[in-house]
C-alpha cells in the first residue's frame, strides 16, 4: 500500500514504512539468471542425447555445436557408467549431467530467494 501524500510503501497491517525491496528484487534476478543458466545446459544435453540417439548427421554444424557444448558440460560425467553401447552411455552419462545441473541449479536458486 502506498501512502498517497509521501508515496513510500507502508504495510498494510501495521501501517509502518517498510523497507526497501532491493535486496530481495536483486536477489530474485540472480536466482532466476541461475534457473535460466541451469535450463540451458540441461537444454544443450538433452538435446545432445537427442542427437546421439537418433544418429543425427555428425558433419552437421548444429550437431557439432550441440556435442561440444555437451561435452565441455559435461565434463566429469563422461565416463561414470560404461555400457556396451556408445548410444547408451551417452543417454546414461550425459543425463546425470543434466539430472545434476537441474538439482544443483534449483537448489541454489531456491537458497538465493530464501537467503533475500
Amino acid at each position: 500500500m502506498t501512502d498517497s501524500t509521501t508515496g513510500t510503501d507502508r504495510d498494510p497491517r501495521t501501517g509502518r514504512r517498510r523497507a526497501p525491496r532491493a535486496p530481495g528484487r536483486a536477489a530474485g534476478a540472480v536466482a532466476t539468471a541461475v534457473s535460466v543458466v541451469t535450463t540451458i545446459a540441461v537444454a544443450i544435453l538433452a538435446i545432445h542425447i537427442l542427437f546421439v540417439v537418433f544418429e543425427a548427421n555428425t558433419g552437421n554444424e548444429i550437431v557439432r555445436w550441440f556435442a561440444d557444448g555437451a561435452g565441455w558440460l559435461a565434463w566429469r560425467f563422461e565416463d561414470v557408467f560404461r555400457p556396451d553401447d556408445p548410444k547408451i552411455a551417452v543417454a546414461v552419462n550425459y543425463g546425470l549431467a543434466a539430472l545434476v545441473y537441474l538439482v544443483v541449479g534449483r537448489l541454489i536458486a531456491a537458497l538465493v530467494r530464501r537467503l533475500a
